[in-house]
């Protein structure tokens, strides 16, 4: 009866200890890949007439895996109406470990609007650290961040 209690005990030990494991990777934050969303302002208004005021907007990718390159499918930037305004890459781009790529809108272009965004396609061979992907906004009188969003595809 010992040994069958020490067995049964063992088993549930190695039971939990595995499905807690299975657990964690399943939310480690590891990915083969993404589809990004993130926000972002070529201008905001102030005041109380709404009166727009510009901003320059910088889209940082950090590829933040310390061993693995990752590679960027897609960065499109798309308007407040939701149209494509610019698709920024051609082919694809790897960014090496611990890699940071940009794309910049100047702050007088005004194409985006107050709605602006833009979706990010990345994918690498084995999972890797999500990378950070967000936007920054700076202009004269003010300057903010949004970070990006994982989405899935309405296919």
């Amino acid at each position: 009866m010992k040994n069958i209690l020490i067995t049964y005990f063992v088993f549930l030990s190695v039971f939990f200890s595995t499905n807690t494991l299975l657990h964690a990777q399943e939310n480690n934050g590891l990915s083969n890949g993404q589809m990004i969303y993130v926000p972002a302002y070529s201008h905001i208004y102030s005041g109380n007439k709404e009166v727009p005021f510009l901003l320059a907007v910088t889209l940082s990718i950090r590829n933040i895996d310390i061993n693995h390159p990752i590679t960027i499918l897609s960065v499109d930037y798309y308007g407040t109406e939701g149209k494509l305004v610019k698709k920024y890459i051609s082919s694809p781009l790897v960014l090496n470990a611990l890699g940071t790529t940009k794309y910049f809108i100047t702050q007088k272009d005004k194409a985006g609007g107050s709605g602006a965004n833009f979706i990010v396609k990345w994918k690498s061979h084995k999972p890797v650290n999500k990378p950070i992907v967000e936007a920054i906004m700076i202009g004269p009188r003010a300057s903010f961040t949004s970070r990006g969003q994982a989405i899935i595809p309405s296919d």
